[in-house]
């Protein structure tokens, strides 16, 4: 990925107004990353929505009893598949805390030679709800309950998928620009297999 000097960091809204609901999602921003994340601007105009969609990615992955790695395995497939390169960075490093660089690497490539299989029918199924959602088929879904799942688990795994394209739909669609943060904190690998979406910011976002 490269730096790109000609987009705006935050995106294409214009700054929201302060208030106190946007001091709070900046200062969780803080809290958690050590920074105000571009997106944030974004969300900034309506802090509620995004609250509302963290609560239910939150109970979404609960119901479906998914693991932090097998959260980290859906949001890269995903993300990689969608073309984000915000979560592709930011969860392709969390992944690799979990399982180890290269197989955070090859999840974002789509290669799932190295995974187990029940990993393996997660990714598969992420990439298909991010590509081709009506292309899914019995076989996709005997896979997961292959893996583990029974119905209403992969009724709630589908939930958290279709929320997180969601959130890098705005995310993308609203021009915002991953942070330097983001980049420098990925593995080496996680970085390499990130080529595509908007370029970084051309500057570390502010604290």
């Amino acid at each position: 990925m490269t730096t790109d000097e000609t987009q705006p960091d935050t995106g294409f809204l214009r700054p929201a107004p302060p208030g106190p609901a946007v001091e709070e999602l900046f200062a969780d921003d803080r809290a958690e990353s050590g920074y105000v994340m571009n997106l944030s601007h974004a969300w900034a105009h309506r802090p509620a929505a995004q609250a509302a969609l963290t609560d239910q990615l939150r109970q979404a992955a609960a119901d479906a009893g998914l693991s932090y790695r097998q959260r980290g395995i859906l949001v890269a497939a995903a993300a990689s598949a969608l073309g984000d390169p915000h979560c592709s960075l930011a969860w392709g490093r969390r992944l690799a805390d979990e399982a180890g660089d290269g197989i955070a690497a090859a999840v974002l490539r789509g290669e799932d030679g190295a995974l187990e299989p029940e990993d393996r029918a997660l990714a598969r199924w992420a990439r298909q709800l991010a590509r081709d959602p009506s292309g899914t088929t019995q076989a996709h879904v005997d896979a997961l309950r292959a893996a583990g799942l029974d119905d209403a688990q992969i009724l709630s795994m589908t939930v958290y998928v279709a929320l997180r394209i969601a959130f890098s739909t705005v995310n993308d669609a609203l021009g915002a620009r991953p942070d330097v943060q983001l980049v420098t904190d990925a593995p080496e690998s996680v970085r390499q297999a990130v080529t595509y979406g908007r370029s970084p910011a051309a500057a570390p976002s502010p604290g």
